[in-house]
């Protein structure tokens, strides 16, 4: 079945097939040929399905019953009607993880008989099908995410993998939000699996910015990204590097490790890394951050030492070291951040999460001071802890103005430092920035 219109258009279109087979697969073939099948079409395609599961006995039979069986998600979108594409939750409701897994079976099942048999019915179909079917099942996952339904999404991601296993990128999709959706055992399986593959997800994005939105966009080959700038649509073509996701890989397969009280596989498949990767430092501080886990910090440090001998003027490998530090050692996050800074001035996302680092001694300032009564003991305490909790925002004030220059359609940003000066009681200027755009 030929789908290719089905997200523009909302019209299904099929391929036309003839072989002699029992019945109820002529029946099937007869709807599957349908531009529009109508919802008697859809019940008396079931019907013929149930027949089959008794009648089909050859092996040919049993491959196309799957596969008809599979495609029923198809038949019934393309009977919803031609003038509009399906609704995410219609797709959602009919491409289940399940239907999907389905679909990526009897795909590979069917593709496999007719190369052994020599015959191509449905060959085409498939093919044409999968460069369809995976952006409509997007449509799915972005539903799903938008629900906060990370367990589902990361079930169609890999069911995403499984129906095209070129594109390992929706298994490590399949793995971050089985981590999100805290359903550790998966996320194990699926980062375990990219480890084994040696994915590292590098590559070159390609961007370039909508004239009619102004929002930058990305493209995964530089043929697609040139063709929209050569049409006008789209100005300003510029190309990032996307960096190695092994560390991550790594880190996480470690973290479960250690959260399931795994700790000397944890260790084992860290230090294994390690040896074959030397000079990966993001394995290195995959490693810290381990042993940072496991509150041995003299085995962190010794590795943060080594780290910082290999390369001590990156900045991103310092901001990755006050990430690491942010929760355990606040105030040696804080050097790092500042080294950063000091490297790289225009470093926005150091300035942003050092001004959040230091934003947290508020709430101390903030649970005393509501617990306060109001005897004049009470009275003074307050009035020091104010003068106390203003100079600590003074203090992260410079940080904020400096991320909300580099980035000023930063809303978190913006936000942040509208806070301060409402609190400093700096009017005029929270006012200001609110009323920038």
């Amino acid at each position: 079945m030929k789908i290719k219109q089905i997200i523009v258009a909302g019209t299904l279109l099929v391929s036309v097939a003839s072989f002699a087979q029992k019945d109820e697969l002529k029946a099937l073939k007869k709807i599957y040929d349908r531009d529009t099948p109508s919802a008697e079409d859809v019940i008396a395609y079931k019907a013929n399905l149930n027949k089959l599961e008794t009648l089909a006995t050859q092996e040919g039979d049993k491959v196309y019953l799957n596969y008809y069986k599979a495609v029923l998600p198809q038949i019934e979108i393309a009977s919803l009607g031609t003038n509009t594409p399906p609704k995410p939750e219609q797709l959602a409701k009919l491409f289940t993880p399940k239907a999907i897994s389905d679909i990526a079976t009897a795909y590979s099942t069917t593709l496999e008989f007719e190369k052994t048999s020599g015959k191509k019915i449905f060959t085409d179909d498939i093919n044409e099908d999968l460069s369809v079917l995976k952006p409509m099942l997007f449509q799915v996952v972005v539903s799903l995410d938008g629900q906060k339904k990370y367990k589902e999404a990361s079930q169609v991601f890999y069911a995403l993998y499984q129906l095209d296993k070129k594109d390992v990128e929706n298994l490590y999709y399949a793995a971050s939000y089985a981590t999100n959706g805290q359903d550790y055992d998966k996320a194990l399986g699926y980062y375990t699996e990219l480890k084994n593959i040696n994915y590292t997800g590098e590559g070159i994005s390609y961007l370039a910015k909508n004239k009619a939105t102004g929002n930058e966009e990305t493209y995964k080959t530089k043929l697609e990204r040139d063709q929209y700038v050569l049409l006008g649509t789209h100005t300003a073509p510029r190309e990032e590097k996307i960096p190695s996701k092994k560390g991550e890989i790594y880190k996480n397969i470690a973290l479960i490790l250690v959260d399931k009280g795994r700790t000397d596989e944890a260790k084992t498949a860290i230090s294994d890394a390690r040896k074959a990767n030397p000079d990966d430092t993001s394995l290195m501080l995959t490693e810290a951050n381990l042993y940072l886990r496991l509150n041995d910090k003299v085995t962190y440090s010794k590795i943060v030492s080594e780290v910082l001998q290999k390369d001590p003027n990156n900045p991103e490998l310092l901001f990755n070291l006050a990430v690491l530090s942010s929760d355990t050692d606040s105030a040696q996050a804080e050097k790092y951040y500042k080294k950063a800074i000091e490297i790289k001035p225009d470093y926005f996302d150091a300035y942003l999460n050092l001004s959040e680092l230091l934003l947290r001694s508020d709430e101390k300032f903030v649970k005393e001071m509501n617990s306060l009564g109001t005897s004049e003991k009470d009275n003074k305490r307050y009035e020091a802890l104010k003068l106390e909790r203003n100079n600590s925002f003074k203090k992260i004030m410079p940080y904020l103005e400096k991320a909300v220059e580099l980035k000023p359609d930063n809303q978190d940003a913006k936000t942040t430092l509208i806070g301060v000066y409402s609190a400093l009681e700096m009017t005029d200027k929270a006012k200001a920035l609110k009323d920038k755009k």
